[in-house]
């Protein structure tokens, strides 16, 4: 087991030679086993143990635990206590989600202030099938199938050659020290449901699931790979600058023509709109209407989709409701000129009108002032507007 765990660091290309690795330790029989294989391979490491404060009496004896094994192995130990409930009410999270970002931000705090290249965890090829299944339920799309992957931003999982069976087998034989995790039963309850219900009637269904599973996983991933680079083609095909009438736009608009479901999904999903979001863009029948992400904002408009951050008007005199536009005959609502002459609802919502010389719109076209509902002067259209778009006389 020791050259089957060396020869897949090498294989995987896991670790800078000569490098200290920080090793995840929460004293359960896995992460036991990772730091007595790193030990058995002369691996300099140091270790890290997260005090989450779930089950007080267990966790602290899981820490002590851990600083004991550190301490025989002659490596630094850092360890760090959390008010995980306390961190998942206050930013609406579960267990697991706060006692993940808790411990990756701190591993990745660790690894900044003492050079540690990366950090390893003690994840095996059980963990990876069962979380795409997890994956598989929650409807994550392709990117959730390829399982646990031996190394994602600066996170190592040299254990993901072994089975959880595998573990148990080298902890016995060499009779490790460990402690039982009762903690995972409150972080990983619906893993816990795959790992002791779904997992056992699979293998008694089909014998060779396992190795089946693993095959399948390594195939999902190079099949992901396919399909971003199909994706990134897309993206470069049909996201466009577009050509705003308003010069002075303070961001970007994109324009996205596709409007086939899973491509435009892919294409809306680094913006923050999820797929519930991109249903609805879809089943629009007509545009003007906007569609939010908790970054930007969406609109059709002619017949595209325009996708731009999400921000608040710049300070400054904005048309307001009742606002008209002075026509060498009359006048009519500004509202209803902007979007004849073609400005999108995102364009309207961010243009300043230039500012008035004492009572007279200085610098504008004739029939270009705009004045109030009780008509009083207040500015006057910036000359851009018009430009790529109709001329003011087509509209007068």
């Amino acid at each position: 087991m020791l050259q089957q765990f060396i020869d897949y660091i090498h294989q995987q290309h896991l670790l800078p030679s000569g490098r200290q690795v920080l090793l995840a330790v929460s004293g359960g029989r896995d992460s036991a086993c990772m730091a007595h294989l790193f030990h058995r391979a002369h691996i300099p490491f140091a270790i890290a143990h997260c005090n989450f404060h779930l089950r007080p009496g267990d966790c602290d004896r899981d820490q002590q635990f851990v600083a004991s094994l550190a301490e025989g192995y002659g490596t630094p130990f850092h360890t760090v206590d959390f008010d995980t409930r306390a961190h998942a009410a206050a930013h609406g999270q579960s267990i697991e989600e706060a006692a993940r970002e808790l411990r990756y931000a701190w591993f990745s705090d660790l690894c900044r202030e003492h050079g540690y290249p990366v950090v390893a965890t003690a994840h095996h090829r059980d963990d990876s099938i069962e979380t795409f299944f997890l994956n598989l339920f929650r409807g994550t799309g392709i990117s959730g199938l390829h399982g646990i992957r031996p190394k994602v931003n600066g996170v190592i999982r040299p254990m993901l050659c072994f089975s959880r069976a595998e573990i148990d087998a080298y902890v016995e034989k060499n009779r490790l020290e460990y402690v039982e995790d009762h903690t995972n039963a409150e972080l990983d309850a619906r893993r816990n449901q795959i790992r002791l219900r779904l997992m056992p009637l699979l293998r008694e269904l089909y014998p060779s699931i396992d190795s089946i599973m693993e095959a399948n996983i390594e195939r999902l991933h190079d099949t992901e790979i396919l399909y971003k680079e199909y994706i990134g083609e897309l993206r470069s095909r049909y996201v466009k600058p577009y050509p705003s009438a308003l010069s002075a736009l303070p961001f970007p608009i994109l324009t996205i023509d596709p409007y086939h479901a899973t491509a435009l999904f892919e294409i809306l999903r680094p913006y923050g709109f999820n797929a519930s979001t991109v249903e609805d863009i879809l089943a629009a029948k007509e545009g003007g209407k906007l569609f939010y992400s908790s970054t930007h904002v969406a609109e059709l408009h002619r017949g595209q989709l325009l996708v731009a951050p999400n921000v608040e008007p710049a300070p400054g005199r904005h048309p307001q409701p009742g606002d008209r536009i002075k026509l060498k005959k009359g006048s009519r609502l500004l509202s209803d000129y902007l979007k004849d002459i073609g400005l999108s609802r995102i364009e309207r919502r961010h243009l300043l009108l230039n500012p008035l010389d004492g009572n007279e719109p200085v610098g504008a076209v004739a029939g270009l002032a705009v004045v109030d509902k009780d008509g009083v002067p207040v500015g006057c259209l910036p000359m851009v507007t018009l430009q790529p778009l109709r001329r003011a006389a087509d509209l007068c």
